[in-house]
């Protein structure tokens, strides 16, 4: 039992870091990017992309041995609701990553990233939309809790 509440607690704990990362990435990025607000939004994009992985290892190993049974999850279809909200979410952060991957050769040599606006535009709306997503994964979480959907 006390590895099953370690790993809801880190699935928790890792879930709320995506959130606080997200948040971060979305307060500091604007058009004229100091060489510090870009350091932080690679961090909080490297936060993100580690805190995601342990969000899904520890759902996974929920899931198989330490949840309701598998056969509980497989036949609700809130459950493949809230999967598939993940795994869109794991795919719109695939460009601002690979944005922040992009911005790691000048930020080593002390330059910050020039944003152009689309792309700027482009980064915000990902990141607003990957937020709406991560809102959503708690309230299908509470409703399969309930037994909705099976």
């Amino acid at each position: 039992m006390r590895i099953s509440a370690i790993v809801a607690y880190l699935h928790y704990l890792s879930f709320m870091l995506c959130f606080g990362a997200l948040v971060s990435e979305a307060l500091n990025l604007k058009k004229e990017l100091s060489l510090n607000e870009a350091w932080k939004i690679v961090i909080a994009d490297a936060v993100y992309g580690i805190s995601a992985t342990v969000v899904l290892v520890t759902g996974i190993l929920r899931v198989i041995y330490f949840g309701k049974g598998t056969d509980y999850y497989l036949s609700n279809p809130v459950f493949y609701a809230k999967v598939v909200v993940f795994i869109v979410v794991g795919l719109l952060s695939l460009y601002p990553t690979i944005s922040c991957i992009g911005w790691l050769k000048s930020l080593q040599q002390g330059q910050a990233p020039k944003l152009e606006l689309l792309k700027l535009n482009r980064l915000i709306w990902l990141i607003r939309i990957e937020l709406v997503g991560f809102t959503l994964i708690p309230l299908l979480a509470a409703i399969m809790a309930r037994g909705i959907g099976t």
